[in-house]
């Protein structure tokens, strides 16, 4: 399985880390914005390790590379961006491919490809919950890192758990990562 993998500036980039850890036996394809890189200080994540998990590394500004064009994204799984700030999802709900980021999510879903979001802010203002309705009419997947408290977190390494295992539910991606209802 082929997942592109795209890391924006919003708070929550342990999540696009987690992820990439539990991906670790599928070929992802991951786009770190510039961002992010900065959030990666602030919340203490060594850049490096997010790219050492990448099959191939992306800088958000290279337009050029074989992901901006469809005929490559059309040999890919899916495409997850966590987290995905509140600008790159109005880029992506409004048609302004500006960089990689946004440019591959559009292919993703002109072509109807698994495309998920997971926008990490709160509370949402009316835009972004347009935003939002907007990706899922397109065939979107939103996935807000919500907290559950029937599997009963004791840490925050089990919250993070449980917002990954719902992307990897999303991509159809067997785990073990929390304690499911029932």
């Amino acid at each position: 399985m082929k997942i592109v993998v795209a890391i924006t500036g919003a708070s929550g980039v342990v999540l696009g880390l987690h992820l990439l850890k539990n991906l670790k036996d599928f070929s992802c394809y991951v786009i770190l914005s510039d961002a992010a890189k900065k959030i990666c200080r602030h919340e203490v994540i060594d850049v490096n390790e997010i790219e050492s998990l990448a099959h191939r590394l992306y800088s958000e500004d290279d337009i050029e590379a074989d992901l901006s064009s469809s005929s490559f994204t059309a040999m890919m799984n899916s495409m997850v961006i966590v987290p995905c700030s509140l600008k790159t999802m109005s880029a992506i709900a409004n048609g302004f491919c500006d960089n990689l980021i946004t440019r591959c999510a559009e292919n993703f879903l002109k072509f109807n490809q698994r495309l998920i979001i997971v926008p990490r802010d709160t509370p949402l203002s009316l835009s972004a919950i347009e935003n939002m309705k907007k990706i899922k009419m397109s065939g979107g997947i939103i996935i807000p890192p919500n907290m559950a408290y029937y599997y009963k977190p004791e840490s925050i390494d089990d919250v993070t758990d449980f917002f990954v295992g719902k992307i990897l539910d999303a991509l159809g991606i067997e785990h073990t990562l929390y304690r499911r209802w029932g």
